[in-house]
């Protein structure tokens, strides 16, 4: 069996045998992980052994592998966790690390210089200005967001720089990947830390809508994956680490068939058996947004895993011959016999210990050779090419044939599953703590109302690009304008209004991800990071200032001990604000009513009763916490930060002016309220 060579199908391992299911079913390549730092914590995952042993098989049949460290790190296990699997990577040899921290990938380029790197989804990466700026930092890859349609890919791939990798099956979450705080605040389960307790997957209503608003059923892209290489996505994702083996042999065994043109519908049936959310979705490829794209796990579709996982372990039961062999045999007369055999760049030479005599009977033939040669069955080889140069009327044991053919593919087995070679060194990351006793007040307004009256009482403004104009007419001095949290297929749109808005006056931009990152590079604006750019450790706080970075707002994951620990320089704070907890493309509002009827402004409903506000703009919805974080009353344990952002959303003018001026007056709170994530952290 061959498989796909000019793109890659890449296959989720959380166990060993999903390893064996996913190589012996066509995968080119597996992504999984250790016991720590990586997006599904709860997987079965590998140790620094089955790390080796996971990578010498795949290694054996032509298989690549990838570890995911992709979550954010604190700066303590950036001293430690992060750089023992940096080195048990380079120990077992892997082929190429995925990340979601900025502060993880820096440390990898110095304490692994030559590893390539993949971004992780979780990087938000969503346009081609945010896949250039990877290259340019040095990443061989980008995981793109699953929220993009094929038309936006299409451009990205066209024009990018390095490889683009997109999924193609399993699950979606409602939120883009690296923005979602819903299961950190409601839990403190961080999906940013690998921990997600999946709290969407829950009722969760909007008004005439499904009851779970936040639910999506599963992607399956496979008749879509000849359009995708047409287009130049080089890698095929699969979601599932925490899925079973049958789950992983069916999802590669149907992404195989699209791309060999086989039709397999009993297949098709049996992967929609063994896990789905009421049927799959192709929604966001196709721009079929909306009610279809909605599911949940019934029972059902439960039921109906239990007679697809049997007729799925067949699938992978078996060594599967994956890797051809070029055989060259020789024998003469009066001397030993000798076998040489390559595959993939590694070849073997060995010799039998009996000697060709003439022949009594019937000379030995090339035809007999050759059949003796093509009998790898039970193991991962197959004979692509043999050659025979023997004397003529010469008689060999066709038993010492085989033992040869044996003994040859035994050699190359140790050769092909040799680990490949990076070098390790250790890196000090302590980090110079500097106190900052002064903090000043920025705000976010969403409105130029609440901005006409409070934002005189603060030192920047922050608003939505809708606004800059405005904002700049009242004051030009203030004013931020802050890039969308994420702005699909507009980044070119984008530049122009930024472009403009200089022109007009604007100094200075807020940027969420690289995507507006390398806008505000090219626009020749300086840029402060702010929600949303997942700021976790000392790091990436270095990345993001040596990518330009003036001011930088810290993660709201982060303890107040752990982010004091940073030091203040230009480091700042959320101390106010019903923080958005999803940025959606797929609103969850429109599963009852029509933007007309909602205005931008409307809420869910959990099955406690308590309503979370859903407002929309800019191309996407937020779902906003239920209560704001508020620390006025807190000033003493905050004064590290150089600033306080105080992020108004759906507040009146008049209620922005009264927190701003409880902040003045270290006021205490009103009403309901969160400390957030501040004290008890995220896991």
């Amino acid at each position: 069996m061959l498989r796909p060579s000019s793109v890659e199908i890449l296959a989720p391992a959380g166990t060993y045998e999903a390893v064996e299911a996913a190589v012996r079913c066509g995968a080119n390549a597996v992504y999984l992980g250790g016991k720590s730092l990586n997006a599904r914590r709860n997987a079965g995952n590998f140790s620094a052994q089955e790390l080796k042993e996971a990578v010498e098989y795949c290694h054996a049949r032509n298989v690549k592998v990838y570890l995911t460290l992709n979550t954010l790190a604190t700066d303590k296990e950036l001293k430690s966790d992060v750089q023992l699997a940096l080195r048990e990577a380079c120990e077992a040899g892997i082929d190429a690390l995925i990340v979601q921290d900025l502060g993880v990938a820096r440390l990898a380029k110095k304490c692994v210089p030559s590893m390539p790197l993949h971004a992780s989804t979780q990087m938000s990466v969503h346009t081609l200005s945010g896949v250039k700026e990877l290259g340019s930092m040095g990443f061989t890859r980008a995981v793109l967001s699953r929220e993009l349609s094929i038309d936006e890919i299409e451009y990205i791939t066209k024009n990018s720089p390095i490889e683009i990798e997109a999924f193609v099956h399993g699950a979606l979450c409602m939120c883009v990947s690296g923005q979602c705080l819903m299961s950190a605040m409601l839990g403190s389960r961080s999906a940013n830390r690998g921990l997600c307790a999946q709290p969407c997957r829950l009722p969760f209503a909007a008004e005439n809508g499904t009851g779970n608003d936040l639910s999506l059923k599963d992607l399956s892209a496979v008749d879509y994956l000849e359009k995708l290489k047409e287009i130049g996505v080089k890698s095929f994702k699969i979601e599932g680490r925490m899925k079973r083996p049958e789950y992983v042999a069916a999802a590669v065994t149907a992404c195989k068939n699209a791309l060999e043109g086989k039709e397999d519908l009993e297949l098709k049936n049996h992967l929609k058996g063994v896990f789905s959310r009421s049927g799959f979705t192709h929604g966001y490829l196709t721009n079929e947004l909306g009610r279809d794209m909605f599911g949940i796990r019934s029972k059902d579709d439960v039921l109906s895993a239990k007679p697809a996982l049997k007729e799925l372990a067949h699938l992978y039961e078996k060594e599967t011959p994956l890797v051809g062999v070029s055989f060259m045999f020789c024998a003469y007369d009066g001397e030993t016999a000798s076998l040489s055999a390559k595959a993939n760049g590694k070849s073997v030479f060995v010799e039998g210990d009996i000697v060709a005599v003439p022949a009594k009977n019937v000379p030995l033939s090339e035809e007999k050779i050759r059949q003796q040669l093509e009998k790898c069955g039970g193991t991962q080889f197959f004979a692509e090419e043999i050659e025979v140069d023997i004397d003529e009327n010469i008689s060999l044991p066709l038993s010492s044939i085989n033992a040869l053919r044996r003994r040859a593919l035994d050699e190359l087995y140790k050769k092909l599953k040799e680990p490949y070679t990076h070098s390790f060194r250790y890196e000090n990351v302590e980090n110079p703590v500097k106190k900052v006793n002064n903090p000043c007040v920025f705000a976010y307004f969403s409105n130029i109302e609440q901005v006409k009256t409070a934002g005189k009482n603060v030192e920047k403004i922050l608003v939505p690009l809708k606004i800059a104009a405005k904002t700049l007419d009242l004051f030009p001095e203030k004013t931020v304008a802050c890039l969308p949290r994420v702005f699909f297929g507009r980044d070119e749109e984008l530049f122009a209004k930024i472009t403009e808005l200089k022109v007009k006056g604007l100094k200075k931009v807020s940027c969420s991800t690289l995507d507006a990152v390398n806008i505000a590079k090219r626009v020749g604006l300086p840029f402060m990071m702010g929600h949303g750019s997942n700021v976790f450790n000392y790091q990436s706080v270095l990345q993001y200032r040596e990518l330009g970075a003036e001011e930088i707002l810290l993660s709201p994951e982060m303890t107040l001990t752990q982010a004091s620990a940073l030091g203040g320089d230009r480091l700042g704070l959320i101390t106010y604000g019903s923080l958005p907890l999803m940025i959606t493309r797929n609103c969850p509002v429109k599963n009852g009513k029509a933007c007309a009827d909602c205005g931008g402004k409307s809420v869910l409903t959990d099955r406690m009763g308590i309503s979370f506000p859903v407002i929309c703009g800019e191309g996407y919805s937020q779902v906003l916490n239920s209560r704001p974080i508020y620390m006025a009353d807190r000033e003493r344990e905050t004064t590290f930060a150089a600033f306080y952002l105080l992020y108004f959303t759906t507040e009146t003018p008049e209620e922005c002016e009264s927190i701003i001026s409880a902040f003045d007056n270290k006021k205490e709170p009103e009403g309901e309220f969160t400390r957030g994530l501040y004290y008890r952290g995220v896991e």
